[in-house]
């Protein structure tokens, strides 16, 4: 399965497959199986799927969104710009290389949580709403660059690296909240998915 480190993804309860596929705009649409479509979106483009009876999720490397990233002031807008054609959906995205970490739910068109860490530049450049149940089961979630920050000293870095969400902990998180594609064998997946590229991304 294409499901490894650099990998964003959706799901949701809401929508249908035609549905998340029209919401994020793609285009030149293929139909694959969930074993071809996940490597593929491993490497370009976007796959949607219904792996699992309930859910639907679309997943890709590079292109959810396209452009911008959990980091990105507009990342907000764009949740809430979904939310609004899909319904309610949980967003979660990961890369163990550079530490880049997040995740999000949307309900009745709003962000009611959201979190993303960067490891390599030490930053928490998203965080709203309150932790849920599960992050703070993890220890995680809690915590971003408090006032004073630059005055802190080596021990106070480390109660604060010690309380950074990692891969694991995205995974959990997704278990909890939804589904977690990465545990989903391929042979259990017997339907189609729609892979394709969103708008302004070109065929490679």
């Amino acid at each position: 399965m294409g499901i490894s480190d650099k990998t964003s993804w959706i799901a949701t309860r809401d929508a249908t497959l035609q549905e998340v596929a029209d919401a994020l705009g793609m285009k030149s649409r293929q139909i694959l199986r969930w074993s071809a479509g996940t490597r593929a979106a491993h490497e370009y483009g976007v796959y949607v799927a219904r792996p699992v009876a309930d859910w639907t999720i679309a997943l890709s490397q590079s292109h959810l969104p396209i452009q911008i990233d959990a980091t990105h002031p507009d990342f907000p807008d764009w949740l809430r710009a979904l939310g609004d054609e899909i319904g309610d959906f949980d967003y979660f995205a990961t890369d163990r290389v550079g530490e880049y970490h997040a995740w999000a739910s949307v309900e009745s068109g709003d962000i009611a949580r959201a979190y993303c860490y960067i490891g390599e530049r030490r930053e928490v450049p998203l965080h709203i709403g309150e932790p849920t149940e599960i992050e703070l089961e993890l220890g995680i979630g809690h915590r971003w660059l408090e006032e004073g920050w630059q005055e802190w000293r080596e021990p106070e870095w480390d109660v604060w690296l010690a309380a950074m969400p990692n891969e694991s902990h995205v995974m959990r998180i997704a278990r909890q909240w939804s589904i977690c594609p990465i545990e989903i064998p391929d042979e259990s997946v017997t339907g189609v998915g729609i892979y394709g590229y969103p708008p302004r991304v070109l065929a490679p």
